[in-house]
């Protein structure tokens, strides 16, 4: 049989080698069933009052999942609000992620109000578990305010300076409501949602149940469990930071990452009540490393705890005239020590300081006020802390003088030599020049009774009498 040519074999094989590379391009260049690329979807938990340290949680989460270019974050959430600052940080980030973000109300019993509402209306897409809330988004600290429509009854004549206040506090609340609906209005657009029942929430803190905000266009999706999620987000279309995303979620795997050692840190430190206490122990520990120094421990705790305190204070909304005051109430303590106020100067220091600490905090977000036993704690701490002052006070002024001039007099001694009014003695172990008016030999006792330059004024010290 004749040999077949080479260019015989090219033909004849060259097409089964080509089927093959694109073959083994298909498995090793597509991904397998139910592993889409990037990886799973991770799940984040939002728990409890919004503030400073969720926003570094969701912030810190989105960042780590878009450089893993991660197909879906899942924040399931269930809060009853927060600090507007921390929820308008958060709601930057989402809107930024080019990661979509699915915001999830569970589990059964859960709430997104006030904050949790306006983070629902920023997430890419927006679902709630049967038997959760939303809504209740009228700022917080806006206390009073009346609904659309409410008659308001007119005030007296004679009540003109309380209706000037009550005006202007009035404009106050009227802004902020209007920035507020406003704001969730705009979200809602962005996303194509329900803008009208959101600005109602603002305004009139209206609220719905799952199945009612599905009705109402105010979420997508109504879901049981993640997994039912999941099966439900397969195929929609989202713009994630300006590019359309289609979620494969069909098999996606989960991954939960739950607030780490850094964010429980945060959140610890930013209650305003342990932020309060953590600059004052750091105050009074440098007070008293001043007052002993040398010492080291108090002062090294108390800058710990004074760094610590004030970088909280500078996450939380703060009223400056509150910091005022408690600094007033400070530098009265500290000038306390130092002028005989007999306590005036101390009791006005620990005023001030209640009142600081009452004012300090401007808001009313439940989770963010100064309890009332921790102003209580200090306000105690700080007036023992002039009761030692005064009684340290008290004991030196009757107490003798053992350093300068004024500790030689009273000084007991012994003649050296003494002739006509004048002579030598030791005391203080030194020798010193001395004159008297009394008669005095050598060996015999004396008491300085005043100093004069480097001369002594002496008289004779009388031997104790005893029986």
């Amino acid at each position: 049989m004749p040999r077949a040519s080479r260019s015989d074999l090219h033909r004849r094989y060259g097409h089964w080698l080509a089927i093959l590379l694109v073959a083994l391009a298909v498995v090793f260049c597509v991904p397998a069933a139910g592993q889409p690329r990037g990886g799973p979807a991770i799940v984040l938990h939002l728990d409890g009052v919004i503030g400073p340290a969720s926003a570094d949680y969701l912030a810190r989460a989105l960042g780590r999942a878009a450089e893993r270019k991660a197909p879906l974050v899942i924040v399931r959430m269930d809060t009853p609000g927060g600090l507007d600052t921390s929820m308008r940080a958060m709601i930057r980030d989402i809107l930024a992620s080019p990661v979509p973000v699915v915001i999830y109300v569970s589990p059964s019993g859960a709430r997104a109000a006030s904050a949790g509402a306006f983070l629902l209306y920023a997430s890419h897409v927006a679902a709630m578990a049967p038997g959760t809330n939303v809504g209740a988004a009228t700022p917080v600290q806006i206390g009073g305010v009346p609904t659309p429509g409410e008659e308001q009854p007119k005030p007296a004549a004679d009540d003109k300076a309380k209706d000037k206040a009550s005006t202007s506090r009035s404009a106050m609340d009227a802004k902020a409501i209007n920035d507020a609906a406003a704001y969730i209005r705009s979200l809602a657009e962005l996303r194509g949602r329900n803008a009208d029942w959101a600005e109602k929430a603002v305004r009139e803190a209206a609220s719905l149940s799952a199945s009612a905000a599905l009705r109402e266009r105010v979420i997508d999706i109504e879901a049981k469990s993640v997994q039912d999620l999941l099966a439900q987000l397969h195929g929609r279309t989202v713009s994630a930071a300006g590019n359309t995303v289609t979620l494969a979620t069909h098999g996606l795997g989960i991954e939960e990452v739950r607030p780490d050692w850094r964010t429980e840190l945060l959140s610890a430190i930013t209650n305003p009540n342990v932020a309060l206490i953590l600059m004052m122990v750091g105050i009074y520990g440098l007070i008293f490393e001043f007052m002993n120094p040398g010492f080291f421990a108090p002062g090294t705790i108390g800058a710990i705890c004074l760094l610590t305190g004030l970088y909280a204070l500078a996450a939380l909304p703060v009223n400056f005239a509150g910091l005022a005051l408690i600094a007033l109430g400070i530098g009265l303590l500290i000038a306390e020590m130092y002028v005989a106020s007999f306590g005036t100067l101390g009791l006005g220091g620990v005023v001030a300081i209640a009142l600081g600490a009452t004012i300090l905090i401007d808001t009313d977000v439940p989770g963010f006020r100064i309890s009332w036993s921790s102003i209580a704690a200090i306000t105690v701490a700080s007036l023992l802390f002039v009761l030692l002052v005064a009684r340290l006070a008290l004991l030196s002024r009757g107490a003798r003088v053992v350093s300068g001039r004024e500790e030689m007099v009273g000084v007991r001694g012994v003649v050296d030599d003494w002739k006509g009014g004048e002579g030598h003695v030791f005391a203080h172990g030194e020798r010193w020049r001395a004159s008297g008016t009394a008669r005095l030999g050598k060996g015999q006792g004396v008491r300085v009774t005043s100093l004069d330059g480097l001369t002594l004024h002496v008289e004779p010290d009388p031997p104790p009498t005893g029986g």
